[in-house]
């Protein structure tokens, strides 16, 4: 790294209080790359006067012009928070202010909020809700829907040229990572590469390469007026940031996972799968999860060496030994969850799915998600009694089955979630498992019909529309035989319930 162009005057202004008309302390963040100052009601982000391998921030017209650029690309996701590019400016005596005189440097301004809004904080307290992991992945989801296309042919060859910068920045530093285990690393990747090449140039050729954020983990994402906001994307440099849509969504499932929350990463990536289709190109999540754990390796790496002490070395060494393990193979398996409404088939699928097969956990498919956007509707949108005819219940199952049949094509395991009350339905799913060459478990929930009517009936903002009269529909009818499908009793609260599970041996 080296530095040019001194800021330490600029520096000693943006942390004086009276420079932004406050009373209070001004707060310091320093980065890699700026230096943030708290003030107020606003955050001002000064560019470093830096120039690395990989960005060049060495004059105040480049700092201006990447500021300009990361406010731009910044609103894409976060308008209410970027506000502008000021400059700071030096007067006639010598002053520097904000409002006359010749440009000296440029600072991004930005809404303040509060420091225990940021994702990573709220992960730590536990505070990360299904409902805030819900709006995070429709909010990702959509973000991708809208992001400007990237080129249409390359897919492999921009996969390659990350794992090789990967490969060139962890080679640097030798004294904290095993140059053995990062070429092993890097030879591991490359093959899976090898064996994806014609996946990732069609999702390439089918726009799955976009515009993204490009630095999408918890740290860059706050809760702002109630809602996940995503902010601070990666500016610098385009190429890296155009990327396949799956290899963006892959830092923060690989953020959730490696900081101990593998919960909260099955439920981002299975609701971002529902709200975007994905499913053959899944199997390159093994990938894409170890390239992002890389790229964390040589970062902290890379600040252990700039003097950040020996817990940066061992976080760096961490991460290199979870980009390994994402790309150990892990056994394919599908389990189906059958019952009536109300006995907790999402639930339990919810709080296992990521306790089977490889990370970010099995794709929990469940059929009342595939029908509501069978229909073209939110999952959580309630649809008319019409839509619930025989005709559509078979079109259901049929897209369910192909749907997982597709995923377990890939390398994932699956988690189906349907009442499955027909027998040629169970005969079905058992039969999908034989075709794939997976194990297969079948789990039926039991639960008498007062809890059943009473589940239902307590249900908000649920995707289920079944309702007591369903319920007593369901009761009515003969389901045969069940002799392949494990009962279990799901009365009582949802813990009790996933610890009745674990004797089947599923993880």
């Amino acid at each position: 790294m080296t530095e040019s162009d001194p800021q330490d005057e600029v520096i000693a202004f943006l942390a004086r209080p009276e420079s932004h008309g406050v009373s209070g302390p001004v707060e310091r963040i320093d980065t890699h790359a700026a230096h943030v100052f708290l003030a107020g009601e606003r955050a001002f982000k000064l560019k470093r006067a830096v120039k690395l391998p990989y960005l060049d921030f060495s004059t105040s017209e480049r700092r201006r012009a990447v500021l300009e650029t990361e406010l731009r690309l910044n609103r894409r996701s976060a308008p209410e928070l970027y506000l502008e590019v000021r400059a700071i400016r030096r007067d006639e005596g010598g002053e520097l202010n904000f409002e006359r005189g010749t440009p000296q440097d440029w600072v991004l301004v930005m809404r303040r909020f509060p420091a225990d809004a940021l994702l990573s904080d709220m992960a730590e307290r536990g505070a990360l809700t299904h409902a805030i992991l819900r709006d995070l992945a429709d909010a990702i989801a959509g973000f991708h829907e809208s992001a400007p296309p990237g080129p249409r042919e390359g897919g492999a060859a921009r996969v390659e040229a990350v794992i090789e910068g990967n490969r060139v920045s962890m080679e640097r530093h030798p004294e904290t990572l095993d140059p053995e285990r990062v070429g092993a690393l890097c030879r591991d990747s490359l093959a899976l590469l090898g064996m994806l090449a014609p996946l990732l140039d069609r999702r390439a050729a089918e726009g799955r390469v976009r515009r993204c954020h490009g630095d999408l983990h918890l740290a860059n994402i706050c809760l702002w007026q109630g809602r996940p906001v995503m902010f601070d994307c990666l500016e610098f440099d385009e190429e890296l940031a155009t990327t396949d849509v799956l290899y963006d969504l892959a830092f923060l499932l690989m953020d959730l996972w490696e900081r101990g929350h593998p919960r909260e990463a099955a439920l981002v990536f299975n609701r971002y799968c529902d709200m975007t289709g994905q499913a053959e190109g899944i199997a390159a999540l093994p990938l894409f999860l170890a390239m992002r754990a890389a790229v964390r390796a040589h970062v902290a790496a890379s600040a252990a060496a700039g003097g950040q002490g020996a817990a940066k070395a061992e976080e760096a060494r961490g991460y290199l030994d979870a980009a390994a393990g994402f790309l150990e193979p892990r056994e394919a398996r599908l389990v189906a969850i059958g019952g009536r409404s109300g006995t907790g088939k999402s639930t339990l699928a919810g709080n296992v799915a990521h306790r089977i097969g490889r990370a970010p956990g099995a794709r929990w498919l469940r059929s009342d998600v595939l029908r509501k956007r069978m229909a073209g509707v939110l999952p959580e949108d309630r649809l008319p009694h019409a839509a619930y005819t025989p005709e559509n219940g078979r079109a259901v199952y049929e897209r369910v089955m192909a749907e997982a049949e597709t995923v377990l094509a890939s390398g994932q395991s699956v988690v189906l979630d349907a009442a499955f009350l027909r027998r040629e339905e169970r005969e079905a799913v058992r039969d999908l498992a034989r075709r794939a060459g997976v194990g297969f478990t079948g789990i039926w929930l039991e639960a008498p019909p007062d809890v059943l009517r009473e589940r239902v009936t307590a249900r908000r903002g649920d995707p289920s529309d079944a309702d007591a009269a369903v319920v007593d529909r369901q009761l009515a009818r003969d389901l045969g035989r069940l002799d392949e499908w494990k009962r279990i009793d799901a009365g009582g609260p949802p813990e009790a319930v996933a610890a009745r599970v674990d004797p089947l041996g599923l993880w």
